[in-house]
């Protein structure tokens, strides 16, 4: 386990910063927030513009507070910085477009509910890759946490996955949570550097991958011009998206994961349905249902056993 530095027991932020638990929950409820605000904005903005101005915005909320701890890792920085900048564009960048290409047609539930395939997916990426072997207990945690996945993305029937009807907003969300899944197994490689250093360059290479995409897009860079006739409802979910689930979200999860390691972060990502459901229900005014509330308790039933399990093995090794 990573232990706090010394230049992060400072203050209130630094404090918050070495509890994982709080930040591990702080970051599923502003990305469970993320998927209602983009789905609240569907039709009247373009994903990729969406995805370029919130990168953009983001890099400048981050810049004055990260600017001192840049100076000082400047030196790791100037070596590293192909691979930080690499960070933002998959990490935050694909993640993101991809998950808003989506949501123009699939809905806000199914895509914070699919995102619930992280811990599976960041589990199985990690033995694959790294050996880096669950006990069968975690296994059965996710295991259980990804049937209350099933549970919701089926409308309470699960047979309706025998008919693999799968549409091609679905399969964005999906490609989204293969992009974040290299991001988190990457982030065992990240250069030691202050949080706020790693998060302001890779902001910077999220940025530069979202004006590339809009440019290649189909209205290019000119759609710049039309966010001057936006509605005050589409500001506010670009300047939400930029602030919350990009600096917040993002700090909090890759100091959960420097301090936990990726397989016990992992299962917090299954709170983004719970979060994103509650959203879903009191903003976009989508009705709750009996199974909603099943799947809820099967998910964060799930994350408890695998924690739980996690305890277990290092109290075992201790």
């Amino acid at each position: 386990m990573t232990k706090p530095l010394e230049n992060q027991n400072r203050g209130i932020f630094a404090r918050l910063l070495d509890r994982p638990y709080l930040l591990l929950i702080l970051a599923p409820l502003f990305w469970g927030g993320n998927v209602v605000a983009a789905k609240l904005v569907v039709g009247e903005i373009d994903p990729v513009l969406l995805l370029a101005s919130r990168c953009v915005l983001a890099t400048a909320v981050i810049l004055p507070f990260a600017w001192r701890y840049l100076l000082a890792d400047w030196a790791v920085v100037r070596r590293h910085w192909l691979v930080l900048m690499a960070f933002g564009a998959v990490g935050y960048a694909l993640f993101n477009v991809f998950l808003y290409i989506g949501l123009t047609s699939t809905t806000a539930v199914n895509s914070a509910i699919e995102q619930a395939s992280l811990p599976m997916l960041i589990l199985g990426a990690n033995f694959i890759v790294f050996r880096v072997r669950a006990r069968l207990i975690q296994i059965v945690g996710v295991l259980l946490a990804i049937s209350g996945v099933i549970l919701t993305a089926t409308h309470g029937d699960p047979a309706r996955l025998l008919t693999l009807d799968i549409n091609v907003g679905d399969g964005f969300v999906i490609l989204a949570c293969l992009a974040y899944t290299t991001y988190t197994l990457g982030l065992r490689f990240r250069p030691k550097m202050h949080i706020m250093s790693f998060m302001a360059v890779s902001f910077f290479g999220a940025a530069v991958t979202g004006v590339i995409m809009l440019a290649f897009s189909g209205g290019g860079l000119g759609q710049v011009t039309t966010l001057a006739h936006a509605s005050p409802t589409v500001w506010a979910v670009i300047a939400y998206v930029a602030i919350f689930p990009s600096m917040f979200s993002q700090v909090s999860y890759a100091r959960g994961v420097e301090l936990l390691g990726a397989n016990r972060a992992a299962p917090s990502h299954n709170l983004i349905p719970v979060f994103g459901t509650l959203g879903s229900v009191i903003i976009l005014g989508e009705r709750p249902e009996a199974y909603h509330y099943l799947a809820a308790v099967i998910i964060i039933s799930g994350i408890v056993l695998a924690e739980w399990a996690a305890r277990r093995k290092i109290s075992a090794e201790a």
